[in-house]
């Protein structure tokens, strides 16, 4: 999801470079962490009476027999109706008010436009690829939830790629102008940052996805048992050369877009406030921050968004998407040629849609502002049977189990003097926006700024339960590997094994509970 950044040199900023080996090569303590502020928001500061009340409401419950006061309205004012449908994930933030629901609308326009390739009679939609992965935003993230992987051989993904990268050496005195890729990691010479399954005509798309399972069977108490299936993955068809022989492949599913503008809003203070680097309580979880460059703000900033927390901002991340997956430029990301490589001189030189009047881009800065409200502003639909017994149950054993020491229930966002629909609510993400070691079973061996390649960022699970109702399916985790909630908590090892053990050996309507619970999310 990302261009194929500018490279400097050590001559051309060393203290940039500097900087670079001291995020993504040296273990952090919290006091080596380097300031990481919201840049992104117009805050208003919270008064110390209001901290004294975020800390009340956001604590966690000793009372499991009632609700939490406020939990069924998952994202607050912002919390949009429980819908019965396909569309349940696709309406603006309940407490957005008439005019932002217009651009909301001429947003979502954009989110599903149909991009095609240059040159084309429709200026406004042309500039597609030269290599991409889908044609229009809309066609990953489907209704605005889930992608669906393949189920096995011969089936094709939809809305599932692999991200490409080989191991940097510092030795050759380049890095990418991109913090979450410096160091660490460092594009493929040949296929970039990404695999694109698609292009334009004249031009090899660069590869085909491949999967295989292998069902792995797991005991449960009771005389219950799970089967696991365990992908493997393979470029094939590979439309510009072998891959490079240290190549490292991630693959990943679209995830869902509700609530990420509230998410964009909570205080990197509170997030921050979460991470137990060096594991001083001694509870085997030790979640870290990633920290990555900003381009909007040429500062590092607090990793929020993708499956290892690799973007800063909805802005961001909307902007590296349309590089990566569709081949579109914006000011952000400016290339026209996306994420081709000067070992894929045909794509450099294909037709692009650089607009005079849009700034020479393909994507303008209105554009990239419409899409981004959009993304912003995805209703969190209400929690579904928040009182019922089993439900109660099931949180109680949610937290019994360790599950909410990642999947950090409650937040309280800033308090914002432009975005009124995130500012100061009350949400429940159940998420603590952090990376954690899931250890070697969802291991996709690359990392990805300061994540390794154990770690990912703890998903948010508002709206899980809703997931097979808007994608038609319900398979999740990065790859969609899992086929049901408990299979998904089944492949949790690493600091959530203990969490997912003592799920094994609970009695089966325990474990039946805390699926209710999940499901009521």
């Amino acid at each position: 999801m990302q261009d194929a950044p500018a490279t400097v040199t050590l001559s051309q900023n060393p203290l940039r470079w500097s900087l670079a080996l001291a995020l993504a090569t040296t273990p952090l303590s919290a006091q080596d962490l380097p300031p990481l502020g919201d840049p992104h928001l117009s805050i208003v500061a919270r008064t110390d009476d209001e901290a004294a009340r975020i800390r009340a409401v956001t604590a966690a419950p000793t009372d499991f027999t009632v609700p939490q006061a406020f939990e069924g309205l998952s994202a607050g004012a912002a919390t949009v109706r429980a819908r019965t449908t396909a569309d349940a994930f696709s309406d603006p933030s309940a407490n957005i008010d008439f005019a932002r629901e217009l651009d909301f609308k001429v947003g979502n326009g954009l989110f599903r436009k149909l991009w095609v390739s240059a040159p084309s009679s429709t200026l406004a939609s042309d500039g597609l690829g030269p290599l991409y992965n889908a044609r229009a935003c809309q066609s990953c993230h489907i209704k605005d939830g889930r992608g669906h992987p393949p189920s096995g051989p011969g089936e094709t993904a939809v809305s599932m790629f692999l991200r490409i990268s080989i191991p940097a050496d510092p030795a050759t005195d380049v890095m990418t102008a991109q913090i979450a890729d410096w160091i660490a990691t460092a594009p493929d010479p040949t296929y970039g940052w990404q695999l694109q399954d698609f292009a334009a005509a004249g031009q090899p798309a660069e590869y085909a996805l491949h999967v295989t399972y292998e069902e792995v069977p797991v005991a449960l108490s009771d005389g219950e048992t799970a089967s696991l299936r365990r992908p493997t993955y393979a470029a094939a068809d590979l439309g510009y050369g072998p891959l490079h022989p240290g190549a490292m492949l991630s693959p990943r599913v679209a995830p869902q877009m509700i609530g990420l503008g509230l998410l964009e809003a909570i205080p990197a203070a509170d997030i921050l406030a979460l991470a137990d680097l060096d594991d001083a309580d001694g509870d085997g979880i030790s979640g870290r921050p990633n920290v990555v460059w900003s381009v909007e703000y040429d500062e590092p900033m607090l990793g929020r968004f993708g499956l290892k927390a690799g973007e800063p901002t909805i802005r961001q991340q909307s902007a590296a998407a349309f590089a990566g997956d569709i081949g579109i430029s914006t000011p952000l990301f400016p290339a026209h040629t996306g994420d081709c490589t000067a070992a894929q001189p045909g794509c450099l030189a294909a037709p692009d849609g650089g607009d005079a009047g849009q700034d020479g881009f393909e994507v303008d800065a209105e554009g990239l502002d419409l899409v981004t409200l959009y993304s912003r502003n995805l209703g969190v639909p209400a929690r579904r049977g928040a009182g019922d017994a089993q439900v109660l149950r099931g949180k109680a054993v949610f937290h019994d189990t360790g599950c909410a020491a990642c999947h950090q229930p409650a937040f309280v966002t800033h308090r914002l003097t432009d975005q009124p629909e995130q500012s100061f609510q009350l949400i429940w993400p159940h998420t603590d926006m952090l990376l954690h070691d899931m250890g070697p079973g969802l291991a996709d061996n690359r990392s990805e700024g300061r994540a390794t390649g154990t770690e990912w960022r703890t998903a948010p699970l508002w709206g899980i339960g809703l997931t097979e109702q808007v994608s038609g399916h319900a398979t999740y985790l990065h790859d969609g590997r899992a086929r049901s909630l408990l299979e998904a908590v089944l492949w949790h090892g690493g600091e959530a094994q203990a969490s997912r053990d003592r799920v094994v050996d609970l009695p089966s309507t325990d474990r039946a509970a805390l699926i209710a619970y999940l499901e009521s999310l």
